[in-house]
């Protein structure tokens, strides 16, 4: 059987198809995080008209729709890839993606069109979700099979700079738009912008597609009729393969997306949320990070080829885990010093009965917390308080202590809305109040920012995305046979990056509003990346030398 010249260098033709399959990708992330970056002003055009029990049904299910559906959609269009090819799937994932985008642009408001406005809407947000879940496997199968056996991790590192630049172009576009529109008619109309252009992004990504050619691996494979008839079953119905798909969740993928959301989602969150940078300035900061360290995808995907994917990836975990405590409390000193000034010298009490307090995981933003524990904590938190938790008598009522100063906190249960909402400017103003006298900042002062400091942490946090991502597509890849590698692969790599990864913000916000510590939030990734390493360590093998052509 003749078989393919694996260590040839890769010829123009297919540089070209590397380009056109990165360059689609970028398109496809930029349409999925136009959604999230607008999300408040989504929430106010399409579920402002609806009762507060409807408004949160569909807040659930806008926020799931993008993270939770993308494992299926990575088993749909996985299974199609490996029946049909590479190539014609995720041109149909691309088309998905780019229409429903946007419509979402065009889609009448809940004022124009009633109840159809938020359910639509949830339809265009699944199908997105969906579509990316086919997205990110098809692209880095197709790329490592077209390159040379020595350079998969340097080719599919370009793939994994994808999800940085649509990142970037989406947080560019927005922002250019708002700065020619103005705020108040960004706000009315103006946030459409970015959505009715990607049009033309989807049309240049759909020629590009249309141009290219199947993947060797796959061709070779249909033409000795070794395509899989049912890779659902093969992938994840043999424990030979299935073991390997949980390998690779939980000692690859599961680390890799919660260190990467927390270098680039919840270090914006952080320094916006915890740290009171105003969104504009903290954006800058994110982008040029992002500009610094994207090149290290590249770099340590290349380095990969070398010295293997496996030590980069663990690496990158590992530091995380030694390092992300002192690296974001050194981002509170020079972000925001008086914040961190005015916590180590007011020392803040919260006295709850324990029974009073939950867990405050409240991924939409619209659960209301109505006893005195949650109100208190919940104000604390937002203010980006950290304080210590003493035990109240049981049926008490909560109260925060700052300095010398002890404030009741209250409950809003069976209250009538008017005088909840009288309470609770009052408890806040109190609150507030103490917190200014003991010398707790509203909001960063850009005077005291330090933007070199600042800068050079958020790079570090982005070349530690790069050490774990950069190598993973190529890793993904050789770790499965080619007749099920499409399915195999992107099942644990969405389930990783839409479930670990997608909800660490709203899990961190709980922990820290629990424990009453502004980093405690960061024990979520610390310890899914810790489990990640260790994990990793001992049962996950190198992949680098492996040939996928006769991998079957």
């Amino acid at each position: 059987m003749a078989t393919l010249d694996v260590d040839r260098p890769m010829t123009a033709e297919e540089k070209k198809v590397i380009f056109a399959s990165s360059l689609g990708t970028v398109f496809e992330w930029y349409d999925f995080y136009l959604y999230g970056s607008l999300a408040a002003i989504i929430a106010k055009q399409f579920f402002s008209g609806l009762d507060a029990g409807s408004a949160f049904i569909f807040a659930l299910l806008a926020f799931a729709a993008g993270f939770i559906v993308r494992p299926f959609g990575a088993i749909f269009f996985g299974r199609l890839g490996d029946m049909i090819g590479r190539k014609y799937t995720f041109l149909v994932t691309i088309l998905i993606m780019g229409l429903s985008t946007f419509i979402v642009g065009i889609l009448p408001n809940y004022a124009s069109i009633g109840v159809a406005a938020p359910v639509i809407l949830i339809c265009l947000r699944l199908l997105q979700g969906l579509a990316l879940g086919g997205e990110y496997g098809g692209a880095a199968t197709y790329v490592a099979e077209h390159a040379p056996h020595d350079k998969r991790g340097a080719y599919t590192s370009w793939i994994q700079t994808t999800a940085t630049l649509g990142l970037f172009l989406s947080l560019m576009v927005i922002l250019g738009t708002r700065t020619i529109v103005g705020e108040a008619a960004f706000a009315e109309w103006g946030w459409r912008v970015p959505f009715i252009v990607s049009i033309a992004l989807l049309a240049v990504s759909v020629y590009i597609r249309l141009s290219m050619n199947e993947s060797p691996a796959f061709q070779k494979m249909k033409a000795e009729g070794k395509t899989s008839k049912a890779p659902l079953t093969e992938s994840f119905g043999q424990w030979k393969n299935l073991k390997i798909v949980i390998l690779a969740l939980i000692g690859l993928t599961a680390g890799q997306a919660v260190v990467w959301y927390s270098g680039q989602f919840y270090a914006l969150f952080f320094l916006t949320q915890a740290l009171k940078v105003d969104g504009a300035t903290a954006n800058i900061f994110v982008a040029v990070s992002l500009l610094i360290g994207t090149p290290f995808f590249i770099i340590f995907g290349s380095l990969s080829d070398k010295i293997g994917r496996k030590p980069i990836i663990m690496l990158g975990c590992l530091l995380a885990v030694l390092t992300y405590f002192p690296v974001f409390e050194a981002l509170t000193k020079a972000a925001n010093p008086a914040l961190y000034e005015a916590q180590q010298k007011n020392r803040v009490l919260v006295t709850a009965d324990p029974a009073e307090c939950s867990f405050q995981f409240n991924p939409t933003g619209t659960v209301k917390f109505t006893s005195s524990c949650d109100i208190a904590k919940q104000v604390l938190a937002a203010a980006s308080v950290s304080y210590e938790n003493a035990v109240g008598a049981p049926g008490s009522v909560a109260s925060i202590k700052i300095g010398e100063t002890e404030i009741p906190s209250y409950s809003s249960k069976g209250l009538p809305a008017d005088e909840a909402k009288a309470k609770d400017a009052e408890f806040k103003k109190a609150v507030a109040d103490d917190l200014k006298a003991a010398g707790y900042p509203t909001k960063a002062d850009p005077a005291r920012v330090d933007s070199v400091k600042v800068t050079i942490i958020l790079t570090y946090l982005v070349i530690l995305v790069t050490m774990v991502y950069g190598p993973i597509a190529a890793m993904l890849v050789e770790m499965f046979p080619t007749r099920i590698r499409y399915t195999s692969m992107s099942l644990p790599y969405h389930i990783g990056n839409g479930w670990f990864g997608g909800l660490l913000p709203t899990t961190a916000f709980a922990i820290v509003a629990q424990t009453g510590n502004m980093y405690n939030g960061l024990w979520y990734p610390i310890i899914v990346a810790g489990m990640t390493f260790v994990i990793g360590m001992l049962f996950v093998k190198e992949t680098k030398d492996v040939d996928i052509y006769e991998h079957d």
